[in-house]
């Protein structure tokens, strides 16, 4: 008996990872959907390639501007070449998924549809002129810009991460609604590409609500001196308006007093949420609402739905959303058998580029608060890259890192907030999820390399170990 699945939103990386399990089953008749213009999804078209693409630009004149062994001016960034390299790019890239979607079309009972998909009922979609009837849905549309509801935002221009990407010209200053991981990368390639100065409105006392404390402080200070941003901690945005001359006048409040601040342009980098408005899913009984997707990608309301990606709201990270696609592709042959779906457990495994890429925060397992929380009993390091000679001679001396390991000397987790800790993320998820004992990691970096760090970790855990 053949079991047809739809997927709704196939060119994202959710999509396709489903996509690509279903569609070799000579069993399954697999109908996949996107109404994407051009397509390629949203990683590669508005998120994580672009962002890196700008970023990479001005990290460049970052450099420059901060080694006192360059005596010309710090370089001015072409923003005009930066957005034509990056659109050529992601053209690129974009083109190079609409053919790996193509290709899965060349399998039997395989059919892409580019239109507009909505609920007709609780399974039945209609797709352009066409209506089709699957025995499964798998909602993988990503997400959206999450606009902030505030007095008087109607009445202002607001600029996105998106509207960012695209920019070549930036007014002298902005205000920033927003300090999570678009904040945290968009702010310097603004203070930097752009030449701005900028205020941040931040809500806790401090950014990177995933690490513990002092990543966040550390950033902040980094942000601040580096950069020259303004950062208010633990204020809150109250009303917006117009200027006169067309910029924004913002009144904050912190600690029950009320300032007033004025700039040339306002960003909103305050979240994202699942782009599910078109798709009419109440028809299929769906409510999009905290828990309506079991952590088997499963919705709540509809066993015969699964929601995977950005669109369910659980993790809006790529390499999540491609876990998603597989599990959900998986339990749909589960469910049709009668067995158990398998749950989703994820490894914490974060990447953000903080200051430029220069200072990339990552964290894998568990930190110091989370174990506490978990009850677990560890102990942790922490060392400052300025403690290793080699990031002071690649003249990135700022950052740090921190270790957390079992009692047993099972490694937990790790964070770091320093150069290279990007690429050092694959080495730690390594040691995290195969449970490595830290005296069995071997003591050998390579100098002069930036690993160094790592082995100062290792090495001062198994000594507090030992004590």
């Amino acid at each position: 008996m053949s079991i047809h699945i739809a997927i709704v939103g196939a060119y994202g990386s959710a999509g396709v990872a489903a996509a690509q399990r279903l569609a070799p089953e000579s069993d399954i008749k697999l109908t996949l959907i996107d109404d994407g213009e051009p397509g390629g999804g949203l990683c590669i078209l508005r998120g994580c390639m672009p962002s890196k693409e700008v970023l990479s630009a001005a990290e460049h004149r970052f450099a420059a501007r901060h080694d006192d062994r360059v005596n010309e001016p710090a370089p001015t960034v072409d923003l005009e070449t930066v957005v034509e390299t990056k659109n050529e790019h992601t053209s690129n890239f974009a083109a190079h998924r609409r053919a790996a979607v193509e290709q899965l079309t060349e399998h039997e009972d395989v059919n892409f549809i580019h239109d507009t998909a909505q609920f007709i009922d609780e399974r039945m979609l209609s797709v352009g002129e066409q209506v089709i009837e699957p025995d499964y849905v798998i909602i993988a549309t990503g997400s959206t810009v999450n606009e902030p509801s505030l007095p008087g935002i109607d009445e202002v221009s607001m600029l996105t991460s998106a509207d960012v990407l695209d920019m070549s010209e930036f007014e002298d200053s902005g205000i920033v609604m927003g300090f999570g991981y678009v904040g945290m990368e968009l702010v310097p390639y603004l203070a930097e590409a752009g030449e701005m100065n900028l205020t941040v409105i931040e809500h806790d006392s401090r950014p990177i609500d995933e690490a513990d404390p002092p990543f966040g402080s550390a950033l902040m200070e980094h942000y601040r001196d580096a950069f020259d941003v303004t950062i208010l901690t633990q204020t809150d945005e109250k009303e917006i308006e117009a200027t006169a001359d067309g910029g924004v006048r913002m009144t904050v409040e912190k600690s029950g007093n009320t300032r007033v601040i004025e700039a040339d342009q306002l960003f909103g980098f305050t979240g994202r949420r699942p782009a599910v408005d078109t798709l009419n899913i109440d028809s299929a009984g769906l409510v999009p609402q905290q828990g309506w997707v079991e952590s088997t990608m499963q919705s709540r309301e509809n066993e015969h739905v699964f929601v995977v990606g950005d669109a369910n709201g659980h993790e809006p990270v790529l390499h999540v959303a491609k876990e998603h696609g597989a599990i959900a592709a998986s339990n749909i042959r589960s469910h049709v058998a009668g067995e158990p779906l398998e749950a989703y457990e994820n490894t914490h495994h974060h990447v953000a580029f903080t200051g430029l890429g220069v200072l990339p925060f990552a964290r894998v397992g568990h930190s110091v608060e989370s174990a506490q929380k978990a009850g677990i009993e560890h102990i942790s390091v922490t060392r400052q890259a300025a403690s290793d000679g080699v990031f002071k001679s690649k003249n990135v001396p700022a950052g740090l890192g921190r270790l957390v390991v079992g009692t047993d000397g099972t490694i937990l987790g790790w964070q770091g907030l320093h150069y290279h800790a990007d690429v050092m993320a694959k080495t730690m998820q390594i040691a995290v999820e195969m449970g490595l004992d830290v005296e069995s990691v071997p003591d050998r970096a390579y100098h002069p390399t930036t690993p160094e760090i790592l082995d100062g970790l290792f090495r001062a855990a198994t000594e507090e170990l030992h004590r």
